[in-house]
């Protein structure tokens, strides 16, 4: 009988935290989407459909933000897999989603609410607060899902 061997390879997650930039705290929608909007590339916020993950402490401080997807000028997507690692990774405490309307439509869509719910539930099993979901326009308008009661 043949013995197999096999190599299994070790996982180590690290974090490495830079130093402090600053001591963003955010408090309302309106420092989010304060933040928010410097991040958002503004050369095609109108274009093109973008999501972007702040991660926060558990003193709602902003630690850092990640580019989560950019896709085309009506859909992009929202890998709730890959936004739990980022977050579990950076040891956030609480996360807020973004992601921009070019059309300049502040309503969210069926598909918004819907991966907001279901990105809630998986952040309730991981112990990590989806603080707010926030939709951004080419202009100065936005959308908070904890403003109008849905999160």
């Amino acid at each position: 009988m043949k013995v197999i061997e096999s190599t299994v390879h070790e996982l180590k997650i690290v974090y490495k935290p830079g130093p402090k930039l600053s001591s963003t705290k955010i408090t309302n929608s309106q420092e989010a989407h304060d933040i928010l909007r410097s991040v958002f590339n503004q050369d095609t916020i109108s274009c093109q459909e973008e999501v972007i993950v702040l991660h926060l402490d558990y003193a709602n401080q902003v630690k850092g933000f990640q580019r989560l997807s950019i896709g085309g000028i009506n859909s992009t997507t929202i890998d709730i897999r890959v936004v739990l690692s980022v977050a579990l990774k950076s040891f956030a405490s609480g996360i807020i989603i973004s992601h921009n309307h070019p059309t300049g439509n502040t309503e969210p869509s069926a598909q918004d609410i819907a991966i907001t719910d279901r990105l809630n539930a998986a952040c309730k099993i991981m112990d990590i607060q989806l603080l707010d979901h926030v939709i951004l326009t080419p202009h100065a308008g936005y959308y908070s899902f904890r403003d109008e009661g849905k999160l």
